[in-house]
């Protein structure tokens, strides 16, 4: 039996006590233990036992399972592999072992390395930065936000509750967008006007401070409305909580600040349309069903997808989901996970993974059982969504999105009632494929980097692209 791997989890024990802003010696007192075991366990020199785990979550109020989950830092050992199998890298024959000491032993450098490389990468794609004065300038705003909202799980407590306080006064959810604009004029003096795509110049929605005018486009559904209504509503009501987490962030600069205020912004919209403690009692009832809670909340698939992967209260978790969402090429443009999940973070998806298969068969839900290499195994559902506004008849209008969790938690998914989840069959799925160790993998479209390819003119394979196992 193969040894559980001690926790070694000093990054996040600093990053903790700071937050909390303590010194080592008043953590080690709330924690029953001396300042210099507390030191030893935040440079690395022992790893965090269970006694220490559970003590942290009862002073502390933390979630175990997430403190220690192995995607808990920003470059864990699956982003470092594939930051390693970067051909950048190919001569230095880095193995799996070393990569798992250097996030173990200094999960600081391996956070610096991870900043280093996915500036290399950003900066690539951009031919001239136009400030190069901060080096994170050369991250583009985007990752940066992205990487930002991970290192939280995406779950924020303070707009959770301010959310749950609105959300819960509004009145009957049939009549959400009538409450949502007399919430607007009542409490801010904002009046809702529809409006053309071509007046808003292809806008969804626009405000006009001025006027204290909300615009929204005509094209859009009656739920993308609310949506609107209330990304309006999120920026006026919780404007002091907005601009406090943007500043303690300490974004780049203004375009990556205001990036992140507005991606808050919609986490607080999503929130009041679908208030935690009610929504949570609502998937659970639903078994995580997307269409019953769409219709009992009067929003589409997305939102409610992107709603199930902020469940992370605290002595209220509901089932930790992952998200993406791509669009026909396979360019992700969404990825939020709730729980660790071996997403690869330079690349696509899996091309066994039957998210791209959504688009052949638009609005039907595709649920697939699969199983990662390290033998983790994971249940999905697929399914295509619309764009919010789709201006012309022949704009490519489908995005998909790809949601699971965990297979210990599927039990509580209506989507997989009869399905043997611990023994049934699985497909093999794994990160990109430039990381990816199965040997038999007839979906290979590079080789895995790393590795020593074992081509035989006279023998031909499944895999386009034979290697030789560690």
């Amino acid at each position: 039996m193969k040894p559980a791997r001690k926790l070694f989890l000093g990054a996040r024990l600093r990053r903790l006590r700071r937050d909390l802003k303590l010194k080592q010696v008043d953590m080690a007192g709330k924690l029953g233990i001396s300042a210099s075991y507390l030191n030893h366990l935040e440079r690395n020199q022992r790893p965090v036992t269970a006694t220490v785990l559970l003590r942290l979550a009862e002073t502390f109020d933390i979630n175990v399972r997430q403190f220690a989950a192995e995607g808990g830092e920003l470059a864990g050992p699956d982003q470092l592999s594939e930051i390693f199998s970067d051909a950048l890298f190919a001569d230095l024959d880095i193995g799996r072992q070393d990569i798992l000491d250097l996030s173990d032993h200094s999960p600081g450098i391996a956070e610096a390395i991870g900043r280093l490389y996915t500036t290399l990468t950003e900066t690539a794609r951009r031919q001239s930065p136009s400030d190069t004065s901060d080096p994170r300038s050369l991250i583009t705003p985007e990752t940066w936000v992205r990487d930002h909202i991970q290192a939280h799980r995406n779950h924020f407590p303070a707009l959770e509750e301010a959310a749950e306080t609105v959300g819960g006064a509004l009145a009957n959810r049939l009549t959400m967008i009538d409450t949502l604009c007399h919430r607007l004029r009542d409490a801010f003096g904002v009046n809702v006007e529809i409006a053309s795509s071509t007046d808003l110049g292809g806008a969804t929605q626009a405000y006009d401070r001025s006027r204290r005018t909300l615009f929204l486009n005509a094209l859009l559904r009656p739920e993308n409305r609310a949506f609107g209504l209330a990304y309006q509503l999120s920026l006026l009501e919780f404007d002091a909580i907005l601009t406090r987490m943007v500043q303690e962030a300490a974004p780049s600069d203004e375009g990556v600040a205001r990036l992140l205020h507005m991606s808050l912004a919609n986490y607080a919209a999503g929130a009041i349309l679908m208030p935690y403690g009610r929504f949570l009692e609502s998937a659970e009832r639903h078994g995580y069903a997307l269409d019953p809670l769409c219709g009992e909340y009067n929003v589409n698939v997305e939102q409610v997808a992107h709603r199930l992967t902020t469940m992370g209260r605290t002595g209220a978790e509901g089932v930790p989901f992952f998200m993406l969402r791509v669009d026909p090429a396979g360019n992700v443009s969404k990825r939020y996970a709730g729980e660790s999940f071996p997403f690869s973070h330079y690349g696509g998806t899996c091309p066994r993974w039957l998210l791209h298969l959504a688009f052949q068969t638009p609005g039907k839900t595709i649920t697939q059982l699969i199983e990662t290499p390290d033998g983790e195994r994971y249940f999905t559902f697929c399914r295509t969504i619309e764009r919010p506004i789709r201006p012309t008849l022949t704009d490519d209008h489908l995005l998909a999105i790809g949601v699971g969790c965990h297979v210990r938690h599927a039990s509580r998914l209506a989507y997989a009632e009869g399905l043997d989840l611990a023994k049934g069959m699985a497909t093999p799925v794994g990160p990109a494929c430039a990381i990816c160790p199965r040997l038999d993998c007839a979906y290979r479209a590079t080789p895995p980097a790393g590795h020593q390819l074992a081509i035989d003119e006279t023998r031909k394979t499944i895999s386009p692209y034979p290697f030789l196992a560690d």
